[in-house]
């Protein structure tokens, strides 16, 4: 270093302290989460993994006020929906696993874990795994008690399917808009006899009266089933493909959203596969040319501030990504949306 006084200066300030010291006042809050007696954290690969390393609440779901959480974290891990390669059953757990995500939230400058009480409640309890009937009313009656005790759910499918019965609980009283990031609408109808299968969550919700069409944005739609979502341009939702990304660009898209969610609630409903599978090739159906984890954080980032009331990751299956960079990119999302939730929450409380 050629300025040799500076050097000083920092010699003075830096050279004999424990990495646990921090001067600026916000980097200073988050050390304090993260740091205990000095230089000591918790080594990421310790202790039973758990949701974004939250706290490991599974008794609060016998609690008729979920333990007074402000978000609670949930697996469901059923994929009895798929239409192509099943194993989105093992995302929860593999979301689990993936530690270094958080506690910051370098570019919103938030630390959300501090701003509001979550926790990971373990996973939905189903009766059966080998009903996709059931399933969906065991996720339907489980959410209808979080939201009852003014909880926000935030989850890990699971295949998209669950979206449908979770959006049952959250837009009970009213119809919901979304945010959806996916390479497919999910907007099909009966397949096979089935209306719980993961490619038609939203065409049901919308005839359920939970989910609000004209306030609902697809993001990152393409590949060869696009025969399949005219329910998605005749009941007015806004879908952009992903061959429109790049000529749009993320600020127009953040703009359009905002225009089409307004300021009413809104759930964020996350597919893997809107990622191009060169960087999540661990989900059920992939479709080359999708979105970019960049793209994806800019879009969340860009959109903090909407009301957001719950939010889901759907679609990992890592047994195909030997990687775990498919994992990690759900839960680097997951956080993503919990910050949204947390921003959300605060606004609604005053703060």
């Amino acid at each position: 270093m050629s300025d040799q006084e500076k050097l000083e200066q920092l010699r003075a300030k830096y050279g004999s302290i424990q990495g646990g010291v921090i001067f600026d006042p916000t980097f200073k809050r988050v050390a304090e989460l993260q740091f205990k007696g000095g230089d000591r954290r918790v080594w990421p690969w310790a202790n039973a993994a758990t949701l974004l390393d939250a706290p490991y609440r599974p008794d609060v779901q016998e609690l008729p006020d979920f333990g007074g959480l402000d978000v609670a974290l949930i697996g469901v891990p059923m994929d009895l929906g798929v239409t192509n390669r099943a194993g989105a059953r093992l995302g929860p757990r593999a979301v689990r696993a993936i530690e270094r995500v958080g506690p910051y939230e370098h570019v919103l400058g938030m630390v959300p874990a501090s701003d509001a009480k979550v926790a990971d409640i373990g996973d939905v309890p189903f009766t059966s795994r080998f009903s996709l009937e059931s399933c969906h009313a065991d996720i339907e009656a489980f959410y209808k008690k979080v939201v009852a005790a003014g909880v926000i759910p935030l989850s890990v499918g699971g295949d998209h399917s669950i979206t449908g019965s979770i959006l049952k609980a959250v837009g009970e009283k009213r119809p919901v808009g979304m945010l959806h990031i996916d390479a497919h609408c999910d907007t099909s109808g009966v397949y096979e006899g089935s209306k719980f299968h993961h490619g038609g969550p939203f065409r049901k919700a919308v005839l359920d009266g939970t989910l609000d069409p004209a306030r609902t944005i697809q993001i990152g739609i393409r590949g060869g089933a696009e025969f399949l979502w005219e329910f998605s341009y005749e009941s007015g939702m806004t879908v952009i493909h992903a061959e429109e990304v790049t000529g749009m660009g993320v600020p127009a898209i953040v703009e359009k959203a905002k225009t089409i969610l307004g300021t009413g609630p809104v759930y964020v409903s996350f597919d893997v596969d809107s990622l191009d599978p060169a960087f999540a090739p661990g989900t059920g159906t992939p479709e080359i040319g999708g979105l970019t984890s960049r793209e994806v954080l800019e879009i969340l980032r860009g959109l903090n501030g909407l009301d957001v009331i719950g939010g889901d990751v759907v679609e990992v299956a890592p047994q195909y990504d030997p990687t775990s960079n498919t994992a990690h990119a759900a839960a680097q999302v997951l956080f993503e949306i919990f910050c949204m939730s947390v921003t959300a929450l605060k606004a609604r409380r005053g703060g």
